[in-house]
């Protein structure tokens, strides 16, 4: 019995020694700060830490509520230790005028910076573009919903390579009920940017050799992109020319730097990982104060610029317009050494269909009283476009039929 009350005796004192050592212990991590520095970056070089970003919102007379939600929508959805700031530009609005600058000063880095007299979102985004004080430029428009996760897969591809150009997968946000469409999981539904030769950006899904190359949900890669939504490094914006600031209000800029990046040696990708929401309007809802010719004389500085003999093939569409000194930018091209129009339909867009360059015939077919044309009217996602009788207008555009390689296309 003695050799047991000693063992029990022994078992108890080991049991209240560990007892104190545990509230010692207790004690101690008690007096750690719940929110400690760890001290500096230790991972290695081949995890590059994530920069930060400045986020540039154009508006023009927008909606106050739907201006807001964007702007509560990006800082509830990103990581405070990436969102630099949140630019607002304002590019001349009737309102929104002191009761938004009063409004946004709760959030600290919320800033309003404003254009005196409308320039258009190119020279807005110019100004936002000059004022940014993150390291990586993020433009949104001003009716836009970001997803949970939205902005570290961006960003994480501009770390990896600064000359990578990223958008996110955007979604629909209905125009009339402000449903959103939520993104689909499955990657035979993501598309990629595309245009005509009209020079009009459109939505195409994914070419069936890039589906099968596609491993994942991160496969990226895009001819051209919207323009709306995009994140690139500011120091490789600055080096690859900003924008073509003698291109007037907006369009046509999308497609321009889309050449210009992929010429120039970047990358042009739509991220999937990353998903924003965006209203899409039938129509636009802004005024041009030069008329929207400004548009066509956009798409012939960029023609002019980028797209070598190729340019020939718009023109039988679109009248040359007067579009300025061009000189700037062809010296930048010069500068940067940029491939030609040719490299970049052979490598970034091979399934481009590519008219001849000297037809044997096009222009407009009509009939006998010469008061209606064929027109290659809307678009069937099945055949392509649907040929139909229209009253001619002599504009070229829809009504340009072109014999190539003795089929009409």
């Amino acid at each position: 019995m003695s050799t047991r009350r000693a063992l029990l005796e022994r078992d108890t004192k080991r049991m209240t020694s560990r007892t104190r050592r545990k509230r010692r212990r207790m004690k101690v991590f008690d007096k750690i700060s719940l929110h400690r520095d760890l001290g500096p970056d230790t991972r290695s070089p081949a995890c590059p830490p994530l920069s930060t970003t400045s986020v540039i919102i154009v508006f023009h007379n927008e909606a106050w509520s739907t201006l807001l939600r964007t702007v509560y929508s990006v800082m509830y959805s990103s990581p405070a230790i990436l969102l630099k700031e949140i630019l607002l530009v304002d590019d001349a609005s009737k309102y929104l005028k002191t009761p938004l600058d009063e409004y946004v000063k709760q959030f600290g880095i919320v800033r309003v910076l404003r254009q005196k007299e409308r320039k258009g979102l190119i020279n807005a985004r110019l100004l936002g573009a000059g004022e940014a004080k993150g390291d990586v430029l993020t433009f949104l428009d001003a009716h836009c919903e970001c997803f949970g996760g939205w902005l570290e897969p961006l960003l994480a591809r501009i770390a990896a390579n600064f000359t990578n150009v990223v958008s996110p997968d955007i979604t629909t946000i209905d125009l009339n009920t402000f449903e959103v469409n939520k993104p689909s999981p499955s990657a035979s539904h993501h598309n990629r940017g595309i245009f005509d030769w009209s020079l009009t950006f459109g939505w195409d899904g994914l070419p069936e050799h890039d589906s099968k190359k596609r491993k994942d949900e991160t496969y990226p890669i895009t001819p051209t992109h919207a323009g709306g939504l995009f994140s690139i490094s500011k120091k490789y914006f600055e080096y690859l020319g900003k924008y073509d600031d003698e291109m007037e209000i907006w369009g046509g800029e999308n497609i321009e730097m889309s050449f210009r990046v992929w010429q120039c040696g970047g990358h042009l990708e739509i991220i999937p990982c990353s998903a924003v929401g965006h209203v899409f309007r039938t129509k636009s809802p802004h005024t041009f104060p030069q008329g929207v010719s400004v548009i066509t004389k956009n798409q012939v500085r960029l023609a002019e610029v980028w797209m070598d003999e190729y340019k020939h093939i718009f023109y039988r569409r679109n009248r040359k317009k007067e579009f300025g000194d061009i000189s700037s930018r062809l010296n930048l091209r010069a500068k940067l050494q940029c491939k030609n129009f040719t490299w970049f339909l052979n490598n970034v867009y091979p399934e481009m269909f590519v008219p001849d360059l000297t037809p044997k015939l096009f222009g407009a077919i009509k009939n006998k009283k010469k008061t209606s044309c064929l027109d290659t009217g809307g678009t069937d996602k099945n055949s392509g476009k649907n040929i139909i009788m229209y009253p001619c207008h002599g504009m070229g555009g829809n009504q340009v039929i072109l014999l190539h390689s003795l089929e009409i296309v």
